[in-house]
């Protein structure tokens, strides 16, 4: 395969020139994204509308100049995402729009619909074969995204507690996948509790939407209940104290394994573009109701017709980056007897992994992770 062209801009605007979205609109222009055959035709733009609290998520701006360039192309648009199988404020499609506005996404401000993916209880999707599949051969994906003729994804790319960085594989796989298969993705390992290191503040329990979790009043201590966790991992990432462990060492790898195949599901056989934005790096997902400080500097917007080159593109930026002093990765790689890894999303949260979800989407047909970077 040939290696696959990703376009790139950084975030400087001139004084009394365009702004980031105009920047943005010239970016994906050059990319190519006109070539799609938008015309009358129903768009998803699949993003992420952040979780209440968390305030590095995209702005609205960004999203609104991709929506303006499908409409110049006749396409019908509409941002979309699916619920979470998490406590939060997007649990249900009521909830999930309540948030989207209050985070500045509404129909006035991006100028289309809003629909979320999997309709009001998260049980509206469809199974979708996937070509290639080793570990999910069906892919429960939200109804309305698969009925969209033309599917983009606009990807803010920030670190991850688990899958080690959030790009365009993440936001369209587990993103597109509906409450049934999130779970699925999920469901490859389960954690206990270092008891020794649980401070027993719960904090951990107020993220587990199944029970999975069960407080000892008597010894003050958390312990996982293995007949109900689902192994989503939102524990994992809650706990400051490192209790929280994960038995089973593949489950990360096999995560990463079925969000590729996800992402295959959702793309095959259908136009389909992306975007990501390398800002506001922030350690954790944007589905935690806070964002510490950034771990790494703005660096910019890359665009691309192959999601697995694009995340490759922007892995590679980050690696080359300077750490944020101060950050949650500089702090890491202060601390004494720190084991350097030579990775700056596996320095930050060293639990995580995210090679083997690049590796696996390459094996199936994804994309490519060879590619030709082209500055704009």
């Amino acid at each position: 395969m040939k290696p696959a062209k990703v376009y790139f801009t950084d975030f400087h605007t001139i004084a009394y020139g365009d702004g980031l979205p105009a920047k943005l609109k010239k970016l994906i222009r050059k990319a190519g994204i006109q070539t799609l055959d938008m015309e009358g035709k129903f768009t998803a733009i699949k993003m992420h509308f952040g979780e209440l609290g968390n305030i590095s998520y995209l702005r609205p701006n960004y999203a609104r100049a991709v929506v303006d360039v499908v409409k110049e192309c006749g396409g019908k648009p509409f941002l979309t995402d699916c619920n979470t199988m998490y406590p939060g404020s997007r649990k249900n499609a009521l909830e999930h729009l309540e948030c989207a506005w209050e985070n500045g996404f509404t129909p006035l401000t991006v100028g289309c619909p809003i629909l979320i993916g999997d309709g009001l209880k998260g049980t509206d999707d469809i199974a979708v074969p996937v070509k290639g599949g080793v570990y999910v051969k069906e892919a429960r994906i939200g109804h309305a995204i698969m009925d969209a003729d033309v599917f983009i994804s606009l990807t803010h790319f920030k670190g991850h507690e688990m899958t080690g960085f959030g790009g365009a594989i993440k936001n369209i796989g587990m993103g597109c996948g509906s409450r049934a298969g999130k779970t699925d993705q999920h469901s490859s390992g389960k954690p206990h509790i270092e008891t020794n290191r649980c401070r027993g503040c719960r904090r951990c329990q107020r993220e587990c939407a199944n029970q999975g979790l069960v407080f000892d009043e008597t010894e003050k201590k958390m312990h996982v209940d293995q007949e109900h966790c689902v192994g989503c991992g939102r524990c994992l990432g809650a706990c400051n104290f490192d209790a929280i462990v994960f038995d089973n060492d593949a489950a990360v790898r096999l995560l990463n394994c079925r969000m590729a195949e996800y992402t295959k599901a959702v793309v095959d056989g259908r136009p389909n573009f992306h975007i990501s934005l390398v800002v506001d790096v922030s350690p954790n997902c944007d589905c935690h109701g806070e964002n510490d400080i950034p771990i790494l500097p703005n660096i910019g917007m890359f665009a691309s017709f192959d999601p697995l080159a694009l995340d490759q593109a922007c892995a590679d930026a980050c690696l080359a980056a300077t750490p944020m002093p101060g950050s949650q990765l500089a702090k890491n790689l202060a601390k004494p007897g720190f084991v350097n890894l030579h990775d700056h999303f596996r320095n930050s949260t060293p639990e995580s992994e995210w090679e083997s979800c690049l590796e696996h989407a390459e094996k199936i047909g994804l994309g490519t992770r060879e590619y030709e970077l082209i500055t704009i």
